[in-house]
């Protein structure tokens, strides 16, 4: 019998486009794990219409589901490092939130709502394991909006970001006594795989 993927155990609420689409996000990588969620992503950003306030949305949207999931934690009665670390990345997910609100106020546009989420989290084990999930689909999300991304600038601010997701995700690997890096690239895929997975997913 196949372990579950964690990311079916997230839920989000909301009609939102920048909802929707973290849903499909969520699904692809739900199914066929998250080396699926960069190539979604830019299939997904390159069969619509989205400009660098509704990517930098989505990546806020994103934000604060990173954000509530550490809140979350902070309810289990963490110990230790796993605590110190759980409330640290928090702090710093919440920044990503403040950071992206700011950008998209300044572009002229108007930052996304927060949708509610649910993320079935019971134990420290259950919590570590969520966490390297959502911080290993933060950094594919990235990777994946980054081609869509026009400015230069909204770029390199996504590119700050993403680097610290990825830190995150290799500090949690360590917690959970794993290989911090254990792919020199992202995984590839072929053309076909993506279809397959994308096509269900893409909300028009």
């Amino acid at each position: 019998m196949s372990h579950p993927n964690p990311l079916e155990t997230v839920r989000v609420e909301g009609m939102s486009r920048q909802t929707l689409l973290l849903r499909g996000t969520l699904a692809a990588g739900a199914v066929f794990g998250t080396s699926m969620v960069s190539p979604f992503l830019r299939r997904a950003f390159a069969q619509g219409d989205m400009g660098d306030v509704d990517i930098l949305n989505f990546a806020l949207t994103l934000e604060y589901l990173e954000t509530a999931f550490y809140e979350e934690g902070a309810k289990l009665g963490l110990k230790g490092e796993v605590a110190s670390q759980a409330k640290r990345f928090g702090a710093e997910e919440a920044e990503h939130v403040d950071a992206l609100t700011a950008t998209i106020k300044d572009l002229g546009g108007t930052p996304a709502k927060m949708p509610m989420f649910e993320f079935g989290v019971t134990d420290e084990k259950s919590f570590l394991e969520l966490a390297q999930t959502l911080e290993d689909t933060g950094v594919g999300a990235y990777n994946g909006a980054g081609p869509a991304i026009k400015s230069k600038e909204v770029l390199a601010a996504a590119g700050s970001i993403v680097q610290i997701e990825a830190r995150h995700a290799a500090a949690i690997r360590l917690l959970r006594e794993q290989d911090p890096a254990p792919d020199q690239f992202e995984p590839p895929l072929t053309t076909e795989q993506v279809n397959k997975a994308v096509a269900p997913l893409i909300v028009s």
